[in-house]
């Protein structure tokens, strides 16, 4: 029996670059809700940028954020269920390494605003009117004022060519390619997240469909009763798992009836 259902968001419910999520969504969410099932996007992204991306279903959501290091529950604003914080000092020297690598932005975030010491301005309006983003300019990493839960590489050119700079040395803290142009470390993941999540509301993992399209949205994936990878993921995550789709609206259309 399906009690709750995650998603991911880029390259799974947003395609080829799209910034909106498709209406046919929202009306999938709602018949949910009237089954029983709750929906949760899961995503690196902050929980403002989900709650503009799912607005007309925005109160009755459950939210995994910022790759699972921030939870919310429903409503406006939702409950904070739960934040993982990284280790200040640690946090801060992937950030310095991030920024001695001239092609390479570092955003840091905190619960629900993220911090940026921008190279090129376009960056900014990219990360606050694209993806949608609370953001603040910081003179210095050292200047964040919160908690970090969260450490991004943004590249122009794409992570592929700076991956291994990154994930293998910073394996330990859960870092991922969590899209073409982003790798995010947490000491979290979207497996914690949703195992949190399913504790919280008291759901077996078993009973939860998760759909993602990337190597960050392996953990959660693997706990999961009903994982769905994407048609277009990477050739080794399309063998792990055995269920494929196109698009999540097509599987929950099917499951609706």
């Amino acid at each position: 029996m399906i009690r709750l259902i995650a998603s991911d968001i880029d390259g799974t419910l947003l395609h080829n670059g799209a910034a909106e999520i498709d209406p046919v969504i929202f009306e999938e969410i709602h018949r949910l809700k009237q089954k029983g099932i709750l929906f949760c996007p899961a995503s690196g992204r902050q929980y403002h940028s989900l709650r503009r991306l799912f607005a007309p279903a925005a109160d009755e959501l459950t939210y995994l954020c910022e790759n699972g290091a921030v939870l919310f529950g429903p409503g406006n604003p939702g409950q904070l269920l739960g934040k993982t914080v990284m280790e200040r000092e640690r946090a801060l020297a992937l950030a310095h390494q991030i920024m001695d690598i001239p092609a390479c932005e570092v955003l840091i975030s905190g619960v629900n605003t993220s911090y940026l010491c921008p190279k090129k301005r376009d960056v900014v309006d990219h990360i606050r009117y694209f993806v949608g983003n609370n953001l603040a300019i910081l003179p210095t990493v050292e200047d964040m004022p919160e908690d970090i839960v969260k450490v991004s590489v943004y590249l122009h050119e794409g992570v592929e060519a700076y991956a291994d700079r990154f994930v293998s040395r910073w394996e330990q803290a859960n870092c991922a390619v969590a899209g073409p142009f982003w790798i995010d470390t947490t000491l979290a993941n979207k497996g914690i997240g949703v195992t949190s999540i399913c504790k919280i509301l008291g759901i077996d993992p078993a009973d939860v469909m998760a759909f993602g399209d990337n190597y960050n949205d392996v953990s959660m994936l693997d706990i999961v009763g009903h994982p769905y990878i994407m048609d277009g993921a990477a050739g080794p995550l399309r063998e792990k798992y055995p269920q494929h789709t196109p698009r999540p609206e097509e599987v929950l259309r099917t499951f609706l009836k």
